[in-house]
């Protein structure tokens, strides 16, 4: 990837988050709805009788829509590096884009909770003076995190050394 190039389009070179994020939250996704039925299951059965007991099915349509939601929100993170700032993309119903300058970037650090780290996956996480302005990206391979957090504490040296 040549980073701080635009597309063929003129704008900036998006990049989408890799698959491991979307694995890790279906995997939490389905074994929370699974622990969720049976428990519905066992409860109905013991309070209303078994009949009632089926009412533990509405777990799986809820799974199977939170597995379309989460493909869909999945897909909905992108980043793109350009020249002065860093972009950051998400959001399916309401699109948010957030604009981070370099210069602005006081600190920039990679955290990776104990579920990432199984799945191969760190966050990148930006602070700036204000803090309405941090980002988030999650979901990276541990490689690339480091690289970007590298890339863009360099930038943001290099860009506040003129204030």
């Amino acid at each position: 990837m040549d980073t701080g190039t635009t597309g063929e389009t003129g704008g900036p070179e998006w990049v989408g988050l890799p698959g491991g994020l979307l694995a890790l939250r279906r995997m939490l996704l389905a074994l929370w709805t699974v622990l969720l039925a049976v428990a519905t299951g066992v409860l109905l059965a013991l309070v209303a009788g078994p009949v009632w007991a089926a009412l533990a099915l509405l777990w799986a349509a809820a799974a199977a829509w939170g597995w379309v939601l989460l493909g869909r929100n999945w897909r909905s993170w992108r980043y793109a590096e350009r020249a002065d700032d860093l972009l950051i993309s998400r959001g399916v119903l309401w699109r948010e884009e957030t604009v981070v300058p370099y210069g602005r970037m006081q600190l920039v650090e990679v955290t990776s909770g104990p579920l990432e780290r199984r799945y191969g996956l760190a966050s990148v996480q930006l602070h700036t003076a204000a803090a309405a302005t941090d980002a988030k990206i999650p979901g990276l391979v541990p490689a690339e995190a480091e690289r970007l957090r590298d890339r863009l504490t360099a930038l943001g040296e290099a860009r506040s050394a003129g204030l």
